[in-house]
Formats: C-alpha cells, sequence, structure tokens
C-alpha cells in the first residue's frame, strides 16, 4: 500500500468519527442549525470510508465511483462543522460578570437602576439594568458594537425558519421597528407581546397585535415572544428538558430590566428565582447556541460580550439605547 493510500485511509477514518462527534455535539449544543449538514456528514464519511475498505479501485460503475468521490469530498466539511458546532457548545455558557453587584443579601425591593448601567447578581441570575432613553427593535442589520448609544443588544423574537436572507415575515409575531409595523403569520396564543413608545414600556397578554400597532403609531418597536409571567403569576404552562441559559426582558420593581441565568440550569430553577425575585411581567428571549448572541457597554463604555456567536441567519434583536 503507498503512503498516499495510508493518508487517504486515516484521513477518512478520522473524518468519520469527527462526524459523529459533531452529530452528537449538535444535539448537546442543542443549535438551531441546518440539521441536514449534520446528519449527512456521518452517512457520507461512513459511506465514503466503507467505500475505501472495499477497495475503491473495484468499483465498475460509474455511478458508485461518482459517489465515493462525493463523500470523500464532503470530508472536507467535517472539520470547519465541527468547529463551528463545537463553538456553540461553548456558547452556552455565561461569562462570569467581576462587575456585577452581589446581590445576595440585598433586599429584593432595593434591586433598582441607576444613572448607568448596573448589573445584579444573586446565586441565580444576572439582573441587568442597561442605561437607556429608548428602547428598539432592530431587524434585518446587526447592530454594529461601534454604535456608542447602544447599551445593550440581544436576540428577540423568534425565526419560523432558519435562512440567511431575511424577510420581515419570517419573525414569529406581529412585530413594529421604529414607528413600522409588520403583520407576521406566525402568531401564537403562547405569546405576549412587550412595546416601546414614547419613552414609556409596557407588556401586553391579551390584546397583543393592538399593542403593538399602537406603538409603532406612535413612533416606537414592539414584538412577541412566549409569555412567562404576568403581574407576577406563572403563565408559562410547558417546561423546557435541558439544562441551558435562560434570558427575560423583565419588569422588576416597576423597572425594565433582563434577567439571565447565571450557569446553565433547568427551566423550572429559572422561574423559581424570577418568582422569588418578585418580577411582575416577563417574555421570554431566545437562548440557543447563536441565537443567544448578546452584549453590553458597561458603565466606562466597554462593550462586554456574553454570547459571541453571530449565526447568518439570526436578523433581528432588542437593542437598549441611551
Amino acid at each position: 500500500m503507498t503512503l498516499r493510500k495510508r493518508l487517504t485511509g486515516i484521513w477518512l477514518m478520522a473524518m468519520a468519527l469527527l462526524s459523529f462527534g459533531a452529530y452528537t455535539t449538535f444535539f448537546v449544543a442543542q443549535m438551531s442549525a441546518p440539521y441536514i449538514v449534520y446528519w449527512t456528514l456521518p452517512i457520507f464519511q461512513s459511506i465514503a470510508l466503507v467505500i475505501y475498505l472495499w477497495g475503491p479501485d473495484k468499483i465498475r460503475l460509474k455511478p458508485l465511483r461518482l459517489m465515493y468521490r462525493l463523500c470523500y469530498a464532503t470530508s472536507f466539511l467535517v472539520i470547519p462543522a465541527f468547529v463551528f458546532i463545537f463553538m456553540g457548545l461553548i456558547s452556552q455558557y455565561h461569562v462570569n460578570i467581576k462587575e456585577s453587584i452581589d446581590a445576595r443579601n440585598i433586599p429584593v425591593k432595593d434591586i433598582l437602576p441607576g444613572d448607568e448601567t448596573l448589573i445584579f447578581k444573586t446565586d441565580k441570575v444576572y439582573v441587568f439594568f442597561p442605561e437607556y432613553t429608548t428602547v428598539d427593535l432592530e431587524c434585518g442589520k446587526r447592530p454594529s458594537k461601534s454604535d456608542e448609544s447602544i447599551t445593550w443588544c440581544c436576540g428577540a423574537a423568534f425565526q419560523h425558519a432558519v435562512q440567511i436572507k431575511f424577510a420581515q415575515d419570517n419573525i414569529e409575531g406581529d412585530h413594529a421597528s421604529h414607528g413600522e409595523f409588520y403583520d407576521s403569520p406566525y402568531d401564537r396564543d403562547a405569546d405576549g407581546a412587550f412595546t416601546f413608545a414614547n419613552g414609556k414600556f409596557g407588556f401586553e397578554f391579551e390584546n397583543k397585535t393592538e399593542a403593538v400597532q399602537e406603538a409603532a403609531k406612535a413612533g416606537g418597536s414592539g414584538f412577541m415572544q412566549l409569555a412567562m409571567i404576568k403581574d407576577k403569576k406563572n403563565v408559562m404552562n410547558f417546561d423546557r428538558p435541558r439544562a441551558r441559559c435562560y434570558r427575560a426582558l423583565a419588569e422588576l420593581n416597576g423597572n425594565l430590566c433582563v434577567i439571565d441565568s447565571v450557569k446553565m440550569m433547568h427551566f423550572n430553577e429559572f422561574m423559581s428565582e424570577l418568582r422569588r425575585l418578585g418580577v411582575t411581567n416577563a417574555v421570554y428571549m431566545d437562548m440557543g447556541a447563536g441565537w443567544n448572541y448578546s452584549w453590553y457597554r458597561s458603565a466606562n463604555g466597554k462593550v462586554r460580550t456574553l454570547f459571541g456567536l453571530p449565526v447568518p441567519w439570526s436578523h433581528n434583536w432588542i437593542v437598549f439605547r441611551k
């Protein structure tokens, strides 16, 4: 056996193992990525390896030779796929925020915003109070970290399908951006609505479309997401089976904030902490790998990235601006 054939065999065996690793990691990271890529790569690599072990020189049928070459060619996609999905897994873990205020012994009523961005930390969650004068829903173009007016940025509404090209009707739930209202074909009964207009925020759980329309008429923004808490009562009647980091856009002590779990946990733990804090209203924020892309600007003006995987198929974000 020539050196080339030996190296080819080693390469195919390694890529077959790595492709199964990527396929397994896909589920651990719970990524909303093109599923077919992580499903077909192990199959293609297995086919290429089997044909190699049998002997490519024994193939007489042209379609089989083409199949082998195709499967062999896809082996060069395995490493990029594994790296990407591994980054997705890493992005599930929340960074430690050293500048946060220890709130374990602070009365809940004293967890309040200040004149600049403040972050409180309990045993379970971070409570972010970004400095802001307005809150916008940005669609299509990802907000830039160089925009010094932005103090917070994260994903907002769900998107119906994974697609690179942006389309307003792919955003789930009626929404408004900078005074423009967009009717969605994907509204759900479980949704609540968040709105911001005329310097005031609001949560609506009944007349959601009307609330978003009113915000648009006033030149504001709004979107729909899964309702979590309404008037301090849990309105989300289903659970997430896997441990992961969670995020809520919430009203606490009469103030707008974002609440993140400190680490990966089960959803009922996160909900219990929100109720312990006395959160008045809250809607869910998407936290799948890539969709959880988020950052804030600290009081000293520096950008702090929380989840940094900017997938190209994420197309809407909520931003706080000072």
